[in-house]
């Protein structure tokens, strides 16, 4: 483990953040370089892992000193739900993805998630936000610390310098997901927010928010 600055690299050390009642572990896995996150309660010890992209064996390592009760994943591709069949074999715990994603996902979905919705770990409280147009069912998971502080785990929706990819696949749609990006999460989050993504360092709401009208006018 190393000090947290949210720059991990492919198969690195797990990073640990501190956040009044919660703690965050990130790690760097798999051939794409995808984050996979534990959104840890301090009080209890419960965890969230979201997205187990790959390699088992060091999402195994990051999550073994706590106690996951639930896999978040945020949206559909593969990259994202490499482990996923692993890690639900080895953990058993509930899992949890977008309604409109759920059925492209090969590891059966325990609860499908809408707009609006929560999942409980431990004292936290997980809110889901529904994000269309990178896939259908993308979902950003968030919460907010004991200090006020809100911390939103992006997926592919949201990235350092732009929005996710929109020109891959017949389902995806640039207008709606900058549409969507705007709305529920500039509208919904301030400045102060941090975001985890589901590639590359962290950034800000605040960082990104006054590139969104120069996205939209790129069309990217």
């Amino acid at each position: 483990m190393t000090r947290y600055d949210g720059k991990v690299q492919p198969g690195g050390d797990v990073q640990i953040r501190d956040v009044g009642n919660a703690r965050i572990h990130k790690r760097n896995v798999g051939s794409m370089g995808n984050n996979a996150y534990v959104i840890e309660s301090k009080a209890t010890g419960d965890a969230l892992l979201i997205d187990a992209a790959a390699d088992w064996p060091k999402l195994q390592q990051m999550v073994s000193w706590v106690n996951v009760v639930g896999i978040a994943t945020t949206h559909r591709h593969q990259d994202h739900t490499g482990a996923l069949a692993d890690a639900v074999a080895a953990l058993d715990v509930p899992t949890y993805a977008g309604a409109d994603d759920a059925d492209a996902i090969e590891q059966p979905t325990t609860t499908r998630l809408s707009d609006g919705d929560t999942i409980e770990v431990g004292d936290l409280r997980i809110d889901c936000a529904h994000l269309r147009g990178h896939t259908p069912g993308s979902i950003a998971f968030s919460f907010t610390d004991a200090d006020g502080h809100s911390h939103l785990f992006s997926g592919d929706t949201l990235f350092p310098g732009g929005i996710g990819a929109t020109n891959h696949y017949d389902y995806q749609s640039f207008p709606q997901l900058i549409d969507d990006v705007e709305e529920r999460l500039f509208g919904r989050f301030d400045d102060e927010t941090w975001v985890y993504p589901g590639h590359g360092d962290d950034t800000t709401i605040g960082t990104e928010r006054p590139s969104l009208d120069e996205w939209r006018n790129r069309g990217w």
